[in-house]
């Protein structure tokens, strides 16, 4: 494979909840200047009806992410009025859980018990919950965050419970690799510049960007990272060696708009739907 796998910051158990968050806010808002949420709509519309379910479980949302948009976009349309998003995460975000499961008649919940994606069937504590959920399983920026062997089994257990599936990254690493490490000055400018624009704002953030650049140095780090641990097309080959088979359709392919975008979707076929 191209990839590989260093680490990111924001992965370690010890990196502070509230900075986390913080972290995710800044990515909201390059997925919304990136266009990720219409782009990914149009799969996630594909995806919801060829396999006749109208429910999401949306795996390492962090503070939610730009599922939720999507969302809301597709309530709009016809025929998905009904739809469900089920945020999860490995960290959940207790700000935005808080946030969001509290909003009455919200068709969008926040599970607040840890969840592997690793592990969805129910196979760890507290994921237990999610055992009996079913439909489509989303991934938004945080494929990349697996080891192949994780990444496997992600695949492996979507296309295994007969699950739709939806990977989505916005990182690019189809460039030679010394080029990907230019993206640490440029994400740091980057973080000084957007962050105005992350919601809620915070005095954390504002402090921990323009007086003590925690932020900006996490940010430009993690975000550099992201790209060399990206799955290029040729290594999502690699991870679906074997698994192909007539009752189980794998699609990849790169979206277009403001920003290259790859995508893998996995669709159950025949008369044997996700349900839900």
């Amino acid at each position: 494979m191209k990839r590989i796998h260093l680490f990111e910051i924001e992965d370690f158990s010890w990196f502070p909840g509230w900075l986390r968050a913080c972290m995710t806010r800044l990515i909201v808002v390059m997925h919304r200047a990136l266009g990720t949420s219409e782009a990914l709509a149009e799969l996630i519309a594909r995806a919801l009806k060829e396999s006749n379910t109208s429910n999401i479980i949306d795996l390492c949302s962090g503070s939610g992410g730009p599922m939720i948009d999507v969302v809301r976009i597709l309530r709009e349309r016809p025929g998905f009025e009904g739809i469900k998003l089920t945020l999860t995460d490995l960290y959940p975000s207790k700000e935005a859980a808080e946030l969001i499961n509290n909003q009455e008649g919200s068709n969008v919940s926040y599970q607040t018990s840890p969840v592997d994606a690793t592990k969805i069937g129910g196979e760890m504590p507290g994921s237990a919950g999610l055992a009996g959920l079913r439909g489509l399983r989303t991934m938004v920026s945080s494929f990349h965050h697996m080891r192949p062997d994780g990444a496997r089994k992600i695949l492996e257990s979507a296309q295994k419970s007969r699950q739709p599936i939806c990977i989505f990254e916005i990182s690019d690493n189809s460039h030679p690799m010394f080029l990907g490490w230019l993206a640490l000055p440029i994400n740091f400018v980057m973080c000084l510049l957007i962050t105005p624009l992350a919601r809620p704002m915070t005095l954390r953030q504002l402090v921990f960007t323009y007086i003590v650049p925690i932020i900006p140095l996490c940010f430009a780090w993690d975000g550099a990272v992201s790209n060399a641990r990206t799955y290029t097309l040729d290594d999502l080959d690699e991870l679906l060696s074997g698994l192909r088979s007539e009752d189980y359709r794998w699609e990849k392919g790169v979206t277009g708009g403001r920003a290259k975008k790859l995508y893998l979707l996995g669709i159950p076929t025949g008369d044997a739907g996700s349900g839900g």
